[in-house]
């Protein structure tokens, strides 16, 4: 027989100094979040100030502050900002998504230097059915403006993960309106479309604060009409550019995959 082994314990792990910890936060970079790992600053100079912090404080109380036994999707989690600040508030379960090699790295060590166990995945929005779950929480913050098609995108996350709130949040452009909106107009009717309080999306064709990928900036109606749009029913505005809301019927004439509008057209 062979004789028993006496039990060790594994030696614990040292923690990484600050300069341990600054030069992988260099060798990481460059960081559009500004997180705290440790005492070391990942962003300090960022153009919006201590962002997303300074956002985050603007409508964290609009998120329960308990999530415990809820599971959490951060679509286009960046370096896992949202993603950690819901797993402190006992989400049982977090998956951060992007598409981004990059941001996932940050997004894994940030994690780590936090002591939270998050899922990070490489996957796009337009991806979201291969997660083959619903979440009881979806974080959509700062990526509709980056994406070429974004009604679409909404449309995946309402028949695919969303399973009932939806912390939506998007650069916004022109008015902050929001006009009256009848059902139908007459095709002659025109008036309406020239109204700054109408839904409107602007394109971006080039450049945007030298971003090639800032493609769209909605107005707020229009943000408001996507979310409903897409079956989403608006809970709360607790911040210009965010929305709370919760997962409800899609309309009919939503559908993820053109066309939409009904058995005549869906036969032509």
């Amino acid at each position: 027989m062979t004789p028993l082994q006496p039990m060790t314990t594994p030696p614990p792990v040292r923690p990484l100094t600050e300069d341990e910890i600054r030069a992988r936060v260099t060798a990481l970079g460059p960081w559009f979040h500004n997180l705290d790992l440790g005492g070391v600053m990942t962003a300090p100079d960022h153009f919006l100030g201590d962002y997303p912090a300074v956002k985050w404080k603007r409508f964290e109380a609009a998120i329960p502050a308990d999530l415990t036994g809820r599971t959490v999707l951060d679509i286009g989690c960046n370096a896992g900002f949202y993603a950690i600040e819901m797993k402190k508030r006992g989400a049982e379960r977090v998956v951060g998504i992007d598409f981004d090699e990059d941001y996932l790295a940050q997004a894994r060590f940030a994690a780590e230097m936090a002591g939270q166990d998050i899922e990070f995945r490489r996957l796009s929005v337009y991806d979201v059915a291969a997660l083959g779950e619903r979440f009881d929480v979806v974080i959509f913050m700062g990526v509709l403006y980056h994406l070429r098609h974004p009604l679409l995108a909404l449309d995946l996350i309402h028949r695919h993960v969303a399973g009932d709130l939806l912390v939506f949040q998007s650069m916004q452009r022109g008015s902050n309106a929001v006009a009256p909106v009848a059902d139908d107009y007459p095709f002659t009717e025109t008036a309406h479309f020239d109204d700054p309080g109408y839904p409107k999306m602007h394109f971006i064709e080039h450049h945007y604060s030298g971003d090639p990928t800032n493609w769209w900036a909605p107005n707020r109606a229009c943000s408001e009409a996507m979310l409903r749009s897409a079956g989403f029913e608006i809970l709360s505005h607790p911040e210009e550019e965010v929305f709370v809301c919760r997962r409800a019927e899609a309309p009919e004439a939503n559908a993820a995959v053109y066309p939409a509008r009904g058995p005549e057209e869906s036969a032509r």
